[in-house]
C-alpha cells in the first residue's frame, strides 16, 4: 500500500474555480483548506467536497502555505493553488509515485491558461516547481510573494502537468500584478528604465512568445508592465 496523502490548498474568495479543483483531488485521502476570511462560497464548496476548513489570518503567502502544510495528517503532501486542477494522468502519476517514492520531494509541470488559451511559450512551460513532498524534509520560504519550498535533497521530477487558470482577462491580470509588484517592490530607478525592455524581448522573441502571436505580444508587454512596477514602487 502506497503513503497516504494530504491535499494542501489556501483560499480567500476562492468559489469561480473551487468545485473544479477540489473534484480534483478526490483521489486524496485529505483536502485541507486554509482560508484567511472568505466572504463568498468558498467554505460552502469546501465542506460539500469533505475539505477540512480552517481559518487563518493572511500571514504572507510562504508563511500561509507552510502553516497549511502543517495541519496535514499526513507527511505526504501535495501544495495546491485554488486555481489549479490536477488532470487525471497527473493524479495516476501521484499514486503510482507514492506506491515507492525513490525522492522526498518532487517538482511538477504546470501548464498556464492566459486569456482562456494554453501557453507554451513565453518561459511559462513547463513552469516546474515542487508540489509534492514529505513534509519532514521540506517547508515553505518566509517570503511575502514568490514564496518556493526549501528543499537540498535530490529532486525528483513528476511527467504530467498541472492544468493552471492563470488570469480569464487583461483587468484581472494587472490588478493582480499591481498587487503583487508592491509586495516584491524593489526601488531602482535604473533597473525601471531597462529591465522591462529585457523582460519584453526574452519574453516575445528569445522565448518565442511571437508564436502565440497576439497572446504572446500582450504577455510580454503585461509581464514587462509589472517588471516596471516592481523598481519603480517604493
Amino acid at each position: 500500500m502506497g503513503n497516504s496523502l494530504s491535499i494542501v490548498l489556501i483560499t480567500l474568495n476562492s468559489e469561480r474555480y473551487l468545485p473544479k479543483v477540489l473534484e480534483s483531488c478526490l483521489f486524496a485521502q485529505e483536502i485541507v483548506i486554509v482560508d484567511s476570511g472568505s466572504t463568498d462560497n468558498t467554505k460552502k464548496i469546501a465542506q460539500k467536497f469533505g475539505a477540512r476548513f480552517i481559518h487563518q489570518g493572511w500571514l504572507g503567502f510562504g508563511r500561509q502555505k507552510q502553516f497549511a502544510v502543517e495541519q496535514a495528517r499526513n507527511d505526504w503532501v501535495f501544495v495546491l493553488d485554488s486555481d489549479e486542477i490536477i488532470p487525471e494522468e497527473l493524479q495516476q502519476e501521484i499514486i503510482s509515485t507514492l506506491e515507492n517514492p525513490k525522492f522526498k520531494a518532487y517538482k511538477v509541470p504546470r501548464l498556464n491558461y492566459f486569456f482562456g488559451r494554453p501557453i507554451k511559450t513565453c518561459g511559462l512551460y513547463p513552469d516546474y516547481t515542487i508540489r509534492l513532498f514529505n513534509c519532514q524534509f521540506a517547508r515553505f520560504s518566509d517570503d511575502k510573494v514568490h514564496e518556493k519550498v526549501l528543499y537540498d535533497g535530490p529532486l525528483g521530477k513528476l511527467k504530467n502537468h498541472l492544468i493552471h487558470f492563470a488570469y480569464e482577462s487583461v483587468d484581472e491580470f494587472i490588478e493582480k500584478q499591481n498587487r503583487y509588484s508592491s509586495l516584491a517592490k524593489k526601488p531602482n530607478r535604473l533597473k525601471a528604465i531597462f529591465s522591462p525592455k529585457w523582460t519584453f524581448f526574452q519574453k516575445f522573441i528569445l522565448q518565442r512568445g511571437f508564436l502565440d502571436g497576439w497572446h504572446g505580444y500582450l504577455i510580454a508587454k503585461l509581464y514587462s508592465q509589472y517588471t516596471f512596477w516592481k523598481y519603480i514602487k517604493s
